[in-house]
């Protein structure tokens, strides 16, 4: 057989040349040549068998499949996966949460608030906590727990149970308290659209807030970066609890993160995330600088989610040759996510042109909002919230407090009711530290004061908030099945001052030693509210800003009918002067001109002579009290917190910087009387709230302030008969740390310098007449190392002087740790707030009362003959200071007449500030109730200084 044709022609011409000078090779070479054609001949055919079935031909579509095939498609099926609860979630014998050695607990006999049934269920039963979970509730089956070992038994008898509180709105563990520089991270300053940014990656375990909001029922909380930018990162939630790890990964609630790495890892377990967004202009840009920024970040997260979306429909197709890598941007990841409806956008934003804004970008970009915060005009555009994408947001509020600025301005105590009118969900959020979280419920109870329904108004911290946030699968009822996070009350918890008798978070009692307080019975039933059905409907009228002035003024004379208590002014104490059973029909106050000129029995006053027609009143078994005064804000000083234009501003600071001549140079001490602003809306509120006079202080950053004014807080401006009650009250000065001051002990030797008469101009005159005792010093401190050197100070000057210093300590939230000493040094106090916080580190001795300790500041200072008043930090909260003393009084532990509670919050002011003739202040007259409860509403004021009664 010829080898021709079969091997290459270069190799069958070399063997021939070799092998053609023998003619032995000669007959070989015809042999070999043939053997090794055939060798190659097999060699080819094997590879083209080889090639045939390992190698496509190029137009096959399989030839450019890649070897991670199936892992993108994987990925591809994902993308539009929704979060979702697993199945067989409630067949869990135990919580990914549990924490072995968890003794089980049976707590008996409960009246229990279960958040079912829209909030409308409530029973009396059992409920089993085992394994992190609740196990059983209701009609418990005992021969199950027969079997248990070490189970804790409680019986409730009787008592409040409800789910854990959840705050949607914190900044627990990112701005942490004490506050110090070393942790302060809720914004990054590195741009307005950062949606990379993680909460949990700067979550600090050792703020001391944790254990106070625990001993306030909150049990969840949804931890948020701060409103610096327009997408301020991603939140996350927590169980408020400590961990045996000690790690923020071990408080978080279904983490949507990697356990081992910090990936997002949505192929292992959906849940959801949660990502902050906030119509603020932080970055000194317009509105519209803002929004665009949003549609700026959200077009680039739409055309990476496009860029995926033709990706996968390729892949799925099997063009491969079509598509590279897939497209993905690790920093934009999770906007794009919200595109795909697997984040819950919680979006701070106040007023009606912000909020139609992000209701229109949801349209834009078809994602949905979760819920809008703080959203103080939401009650008045109901509509737009409902044409948002996919569904009307829930919105997150506070009860009352607003105005602090211009974005909040319309901001109202009613938005919660008229919102829940129009179908909307309601929320009540801390923003902690804000507003303490531990008085989370406080600012539902507040809600339901002002007309949101009780079953809503507990919902609005327990289950709404769960829902959502999408966890109302385990948090926020009580099911079996759900997460062991129970609360136990003293009282009913929209009662005021509703503390925990214990908390469990994953089945755990979290106060070790709770200390308990007895409460009135009334307390156990749900407050039965005021009508404030044409207050609400005037605040829609007149678009969130309502006329506040009284519906009737009277020169003339007033009849209150149906009066079953009257309390006035004696001296420096608060006296019944009235006293007859609630219900009693036949109470008579007589007024004339402002004056009580008769009181009793209908019989004995209306045969009097009056003249003209008498105004008649029917307070329907309610009260007369004195008008309270409120002290410590800037109340009567400014409008909007945040607008310098609508407040008097920051008086010259001596130590930090030198005072112009022209105010008076070192000598200056300012007045507040001469930049009094009467008929801010803050002050007509307090006035309708029953707080008839503000006493303020010059606003100063510095040691010395100025001297203080008291006014009546329902004139119209200064020259109005009795609007100044007392042009000049005391000297302030503030005893702190700061970065703009000094030492503290370099401005305790200013004070003693001047306390030494060497006080130039008006300054020394001033200081004169409070070294003579002539004018109360109030010095704003708290810590209780600055309070012991003014007690020696106070001892120092009086040696002397030999004249009695009138000293008065405002703030002083560690005073109760020098009881003794301050009652010996004859000093008062002035705590304000009432409810202790530890946000400085001068603050962070606090008595946090019940349930963490036995008595308050309150009670210790009392127990030892002090005289106390309260004071408010923030002007729109002043309008509840007769809830805040009527709580504190329930919460102190001790035994407080009405009188006594009355005068916390008016004479004793008065008298520790050195305001005189008080005797002849105002009244105040409530319908249905004493002045310090739920169920009352002020319907007038008895002016005797202004001649007067104003009918509400």
């Amino acid at each position: 057989m010829s080898t021709k044709g079969l091997l290459p022609q270069p190799i069958t011409g070399e063997i021939d040349h070799l092998l053609a000078t023998n003619d032995r090779a000669r007959r070989n070479a015809s042999t070999f040549r043939i053997i090794f054609g055939w060798v190659l001949l097999l060699t080819g055919t094997v590879f083209s068998i080889i090639r045939l079935l390992y190698a496509p031909a190029r137009n096959d579509p399989l030839s450019n499949i890649p070897i991670d095939a199936a892992e993108i498609l994987d990925k591809c099926r994902m993308l539009n996966v929704q979060p979702h609860t697993p199945a067989n979630f409630y067949e869990r014998k135990q919580s990914d949460r549990f924490q072995a050695g968890t003794n089980p607990t049976l707590i008996t006999n409960a009246t229990i608030w279960s958040g079912r049934l829209n909030g409308l269920e409530q029973f009396t039963g059992d409920v089993l906590l085992d394994g992190g979970i609740i196990r059983d509730i209701g009609d418990i089956d005992r021969e199950f727990v027969a079997r248990l070992d070490d189970l804790v038994t409680i019986d409730a008898n009787g008592a409040w149970l409800s789910p854990g509180v959840v705050d949607m709105h914190s900044h627990l563990g990112v701005h942490s308290n004490p506050g110090l520089r070393g942790s302060s991270d809720g914004n990054s300053h590195h741009g307005p659209v950062l949606p990379w940014m993680r909460a949990l990656d700067g979550l600090n375990t050792h703020d001391d807030a944790y254990r106070l909001s625990v001993s306030g029922g909150v049990t969840t909380a949804l931890v948020l970066p701060g409103s610096a930018n327009a997408i301020g990162g991603q939140g996350l939630l927590i169980k408020l609890r400590p961990t045996t790890e000690r790690s923020p990964t071990a408080m978080t609630l279904e983490n949507p993160y990697s356990t081992n790495t910090s990936e997002y890892d949505p192929l292992h377990g959906l849940r959801w995330r949660q990502m902050k967004h906030a119509c603020d202009r932080v970055y000194s840009g317009t509105r519209m600088d803002t929004t665009w920024a949003f549609r700026q970040a959200y077009d680039k997260a739409r055309q990476i989610k496009n860029a995926q979306d033709a990706y996968c429909q390729k892949a799925s197709t099997g063009k491969w040759d079509e598509i590279k890598d897939f497209p993905e941007d690790y920093q934009w990841e999770a906007l794009v996510d919200v595109l795909r409806g697997r984040v819950k956008v919680h979006n701070h934003c106040y007023e009606t042109v912000d909020l139609d804004d992000m209701v229109r970008i949801t349209n834009e970009f078809k994602f949905s909002i979760a819920a809008f915060h703080h959203a103080h005009e939401t009650y008045l555009v109901p509509s737009t919230l409902k044409s948002a994408y996919g569904h009307p947001p829930a919105v997150a509020l506070f009860s009352t407090k607003a105005r602090y600025k211009r974005e909040s301005y319309r901001g109202s105590e009613f938005a919660p009711k008229i919102l829940s009118e129009n179908g909307l969900q309601v929320i009540m959020k801390s923003d902690h530290p804000v507003l303490d979280s531990r008085y989370l419920l406080y600012e539902a109870q507040i809600a339901h004061y002002f007309g949101l329904p009780p079953n809503l108004a507990l919902a609005a911290v327990t289950s709404t908030p769960a829902e959502v946030i999408g966890e109302d699968h385990r948090i926020g009822f009580l099911k079996r099945g759900y997460d062991a996070d129970v609360v136990l009350w003293d009282s009913h918890p929209l009662s005021l001052s509703a503390t925990p008798k214990q908390v469990w978070i994953d089945g755990i009692p979290q106060i070790k030693v709770p200390h308990v307080v007895d409460k009135p019975a009334f307390l156990q039933n749900i407050p039965k509210t005021p009508d404030f059905e044409r207050e609400a409907r005037k605040t829609l009228e007149y678009d969130g800003l309502p006329p506040l002035l009284p519906n009737h003024t009277s020169e003339g004379t007033v009849v209150f009918t149906n009066v079953s208590h009257v309390y006035a002014r004696k001296g420096d104490s608060i006296v019944e002067v009235l006293g007859l059973r609630r219900g009693h029909d036949n109470g008579i106050v007589q007024v004339q001109r402002g004056e009580i000129i008769c009181m009793g029995e209908a019989s004995t006053c209306l045969e009097l002579n009056t003249t003209g027609k008498p105004t008649f009143v029917n307070l329907q078994g309610g009260s007369i009290s004195p008008g309270l005064v409120t002290f410590g804000s800037n109340l009567g000083l400014e409008d909007i917190q945040g607008e310098p234009s609508t407040k008097d501003g920051l008086v010259p600071a001596p130590l930090i910087s030198k005072v112009p001549a022209i105010v008076g140079g070192d000598g200056a001490i300012i007045r507040a009387a001469d930049g009094l602003q009467f008929f801010t809306r803050h002050a007509l509120l307090a006035y309708r709230s029953g707080i008839t006079t503000g006493i303020v202080a010059p606003q100063s950053q510095g040691l010395l302030s100025g001297l203080s004014v008291a006014f009546s807080t329902g004139s119209e401006h200064r020259l109005k008969k009795g609007a100044v009650v007392q042009n000049v009250v005391a000297v302030h000065v503030a005893i702190s740390h700061s970065d703009n001051l000094p030492s503290v002990s370099a401005q305790v030797a200013a004070l003693r310098n001047l306390l030494l008469g060497n006080g130039e101009g008006e300054l020394g005159y001033w200081f004169e007449k409070v070294t003579k005792g002539k004018l109360s010093l109030v010095v704003d401190v708290h810590s209780a190392d600055a309070i012991a050197s003014l007690i020696e100070l106070k001892r120092e000057i009086e040696g002397t002087t030999f004249h009695p210093l009138k000293l008065t300590l405002s703030g002083a939230t560690e005073s109760y740790l020098l009881p003794s000493e301050i009652s010996d040094a004859d000093i008062g106090v002035i705590l304000r707030p009432i409810r202790s916080f530890p946000s400085s580190w001068e603050m962070k001795r606090i008595s946090p009362g019940p349930p963490l300790s036995d008595g308050t500041a309150l009670s210790t200072l009392l127990a030892h003959k002090v005289t106390v008043a309260v004071g408010a930090i923030d002007p729109s909260l002043a309008r509840l200071t007769r809830f805040d003393v009527g709580w504190a009084a329930l919460t102190a532990g001790i035994s407080v007449s009405t009188e006594e509670v009355l005068a916390l919050a008016s004479v004793n002011v008065e008298k520790l500030l050195g305001v005189s003739g008080s005797q002849s202040g105002d009244l105040v007259a409530t319908q249905s109730g004493g002045l310090l409860e739920f169920n009352s509403k002020v319907a007038a004021v008895i002016s005797s200084r202004r001649g007067l009664v104003d009918i509400f």
